[in-house]
């Protein structure tokens, strides 16, 4: 059950870096993705399986929708959000809002996105490390003033205070409200109510590929 979650692994042999020094050093055309926690470098292998399934599904379901709506967003192949002077995160999904990215001053240079402002949703597919997706990113991405971030458990991985007991498969959308994140977890048949992209109809079976 757990094979397709994602094993992340923290660089100890590189010293604390910031921001700017962590964008110099990522290599070009790496087979793994990397991200930044308070300094240090943690390697993400590129998902596979289920996991790259689902979030390419996803992703090309919300590009669907987002066109047939003639919103102005867009979902980039990669991007990083900077939410500390240390801190940077490479989502699974990002949904970018096409006006504001204009203000954003290292898009076109470096694909880094500094202003919650510039993004409408961020999707996190939950590996085996769920902490990192319902504590410590919900935190940054709150702090920054994202005004949706989704939450995919395909697994039930995550904490039972967060998903429940016994376990099971949860999609949880955090919808930000006076500066603070509201939860509200769906499962099974739930349709999907996004803020961002009020005429998704997608259930969470559907967004699981069932």
């Amino acid at each position: 059950m757990l094979g397709d979650a994602i094993a992340m692994v923290a660089v100890t042999d590189i010293p604390p870096l910031s921001f700017d020094e962590f964008m110099e050093w990522y290599p070009e055309n790496s087979e793994n993705r990397y991200e930044l926690r308070q300094g240090i470098i943690v390697e993400m292998p590129k998902p596979k399986g289920k996991h790259s399934k689902l979030a390419g599904d996803l992703a090309f379901e919300l590009g669907l929708i987002i066109r047939q709506a003639q919103q102005p967003y867009f979902i980039p192949k990669e991007c990083v959000i900077k939410t500390a002077s240390n801190t940077g995160y490479e989502p699974d999904i990002a949904v970018l809002d096409q006006g504001a990215i204009a203000t954003e001053p290292r898009w076109e240079r470096e694909s880094v996105i500094t202003a919650g402002a510039s993004l409408k949703l961020v999707v996190e597919v939950v590996s085996t490390n769920w902490r990192d997706d319902y504590l410590i990113k919900l935190a940054d991405y709150e702090a920054l003033g994202i005004p949706e971030y989704w939450i995919i458990d395909y697994l039930g991985l995550g904490g039972r205070r967060f998903i429940g007991s016994p376990k099971q498969p949860t999609f949880t959308v955090c919808t930000l409200v006076d500066g603070e994140y509201e939860m509200q977890q769906l499962r099974g048949p739930d349709a999907i109510v996004s803020a961002a992209l009020p005429t998704l109809t997608l259930t969470v079976d559907q967004a699981f590929g069932r």
